[in-house]
């Protein structure tokens, strides 16, 4: 009878029941969640873990309700491995988390997670959880020894106060590194910003390699701790490519497209001699004396632009994962503002040849000496619509053009383009006044081209080789002209002005003005960044302008145009376009 009591409470598969019984009885907490992470069901060991009823779980969002960092705040959701681990169907675990239960209290979890599939599709995640043995140890000696409860509660709290403080540090470092990157769009200028805040707040050396094209590697920036030795930053310039198979080395897989790499023991493995660019990484590491690296891509797993390597020489103070999240966060903002940057430059570059390319060669005009610049605008600012012209007209006379489309980009450029050739055309074989030439432009602007606005001056020098001469001349919103002369004066055209192009203020009719042109004297005709400066007025720049003028104007003109286009406003953003004409003296 003993026997057959024995077969009869032994377990057997065929028992439809067995996994409900074991799972019931299991002294772990099992949660099975959708592929939403909702829950679906849990077991008791869940409940009792959690301090919630199954009841009140089941549909909720298991991260939403549970998931919380040291401090009880919750988790963002693109940080939880758990959900990272169900949107890629796959395995996880994590070992330091907090869970939130229902009373209230935070209790330090380890788990791990099984994706549940059928026929290749995931239906849901099985989720085994435990509260972690070390912390359950802490518990039971507090009740053991209740006069030592209140010590370990005041070490609980400055270890979670020293986590918080570390916390709030990292993502004010995060926050600065965002605010000085969007700050400038050239790359050796957003990289020594960015190794400045690194070193020595997060590290205590950092060095930046950047991909260029499929297999160069160059290693941009070295940074490195005050009263440091020099000798140990001459690793910048072209390294090894990363060709061939991927090896062990952290760099060498980062720039595959791998994840960042923490190395908790730099330099204990073996450089595989099958890869040199690891080889001369390795010993980058051990000049600096590396006791701890991290590795992260610069930009994003489809798209590295480099890595950063983060090293900090303490032993005693080695990265935890927490300084990972962190710099593989600043990583990818940083691929972004050297990836923005690529991008502008190359449009910078098209621009800057548009216009270089169709600013005419000077002509010969008798006795008339002629000298034209074009300055691009200062290093990370954008390509202007600044252009300047001069052309023999078909009666023998001179016409001088400066102009200015509204704009600072490759559209602006375009339009300077097509401005340029439809002015050309019309005034060429027009004998009458300026301010009818510039009207009829304004009226077939929005027909024939895709400039929006613009400014100009366009000028008519009539009177024979040996003088007298007299200046014609319309503005269309520009800057007036400046007239020096050999006595010593400098005097501004103001008058012929009218609307810039581009008003739509049908009905009006802008005026030609006549001045007369002593012989000797000089004619500037320029735009307007040679004359603004942010934050400074007009009135200051217009007197800035004439005074260096005055200055120059016994040079001769190539030197003068050189002199005051390398004269642009400190801090000015806009780029210059300069005409200069000087008549014979008497």
């Amino acid at each position: 009878m003993r026997s057959d009591r024995g077969r009869r409470g032994r377990l057997s598969a065929a028992d439809p029941d067995l996994w409900g019984r074991v799972v019931e009885q299991f002294d772990k907490a099992v949660a099975l969640a959708d592929p939403a992470g909702r829950a679906i069901a849990v077991n008791p060991a869940a409940e009792r873990l959690l301090d919630r009823p199954a009841a009140a779980m089941q549909g909720q969002d298991l991260h939403d309700l549970c998931h919380r960092d040291p401090g009880g705040a919750r988790v963002p959701r693109e940080r939880c491995p758990l959900l990272q681990a169900v949107a890629e169907s796959r395995s996880a675990r994590g070992d330091d988390d907090w869970w939130l239960r229902g009373d209230g209290r935070l209790v330090p979890v380890s788990w791990s997670a099984t994706p549940l599939t059928q026929d290749g599709v995931l239906q849901g995640v099985v989720v085994l959880a435990s509260e972690r043995a070390a912390d359950r140890r802490v518990q039971g000696e507090r009740a053991a020894s209740p006069g030592q409860a209140e010590h370990t509660d005041q070490a609980e709290r400055a270890a979670r106060t020293s986590a918080l403080e570390g916390l709030a540090e990292r993502l004010t470092l995060v926050a600065e590194i965002t605010d000085v990157l969007g700050q400038t769009l050239e790359v050796d200028e957003a990289l020594a910003r960015l190794s400045r805040l690194l070193v020595p707040r997060l590290a205590d050396w950092a060095a930046v390699d950047l991909l260029v094209g499929s297999r160069q590697v160059h290693r941009v920036a070295v940074t490195g701790p005050e009263g440091r030795d020099a000798g140990q930053e001459d690793w910048h310039g072209h390294l090894p490519p990363p060709a061939g198979a991927v090896p062990a080395s952290p760099l060498v897989q980062v720039l595959h497209g791998g994840a960042p790499v923490l190395q908790e023991r730099a330099g204990a493995d073996d450089v595989p001699p099958s890869s040199p660019l690891a080889a001369v990484h390795s010993a980058f590491l051990g000049a600096t004396g590396a006791a701890s690296v991290i590795t992260v891509p610069l930009g994003t797993r489809r798209q590295v632009t480099g890595a950063l390597t983060l090293v900090r020489t303490d032993p005693g103070r080695p990265f935890d994962s927490g300084d990972v999240e962190v710099a593989g966060d600043i990583g990818r903002r940083v691929g972004l503002v050297i990836d923005n940057a690529r991008r502008f430059g190359r449009q910078r570059e098209v621009a800057e040849a548009m216009q270089h390319n169709l600013l005419s060669p000077l002509p010969g005009h008798g006795r008339v000496q002629l000298a034209a610049r074009y300055q691009p605008a200062p290093a990370g600012s954008q390509v202007g619509g600044d252009w300047y012209d001069a052309f023999t007209l078909r009666d023998g006379t001179l016409a001088l053009v400066i102009g200015d489309v509204v704009g600072h980009d490759l559209t602006a450029a375009a339009g300077m383009a097509q401005l340029h050739g439809i002015l050309r055309s019309l005034t060429w074989d027009h004998a009458g006044p300026t301010g009818a030439v510039v009207d009829r432009l304004d009226s077939a602007m929005h027909a024939i081209t895709t400039v929006p606005m613009a400014t100009l001056v366009l000028a008519r020098l009539e009177g024979p080789d040996t003088g007298p001469w007299t200046l014609h001349w319309t503005s269309a919103g520009h800057p007036p002209p400046l007239l020096l002369t050999p006595d010593g004066g400098a005097q501004y055209l103001e008058a012929g002005q009218g609307l810039l192009l581009g008003t739509h203020l049908g009905g009006t009719h802008r005026p030609t003005a006549a001045h007369p042109m002593p012989p000797g004297s000089t004619l500037l005709l320029y735009t307007d960044g040679l004359i603004e400066l942010p934050g400074s007025d007009l009135d200051s720049g217009f007197g800035r302008l004439r005074r260096h003028a005055l200055a120059l104007a016994h040079e001769p003109l190539d030197t003068l145009c050189d002199r005051l286009s390398a004269r642009m406003p400190p801090g000015s953003t806009d780029d210059i376009a300069l005409l200069a004409l000087r008549l014979p003296g008497p």
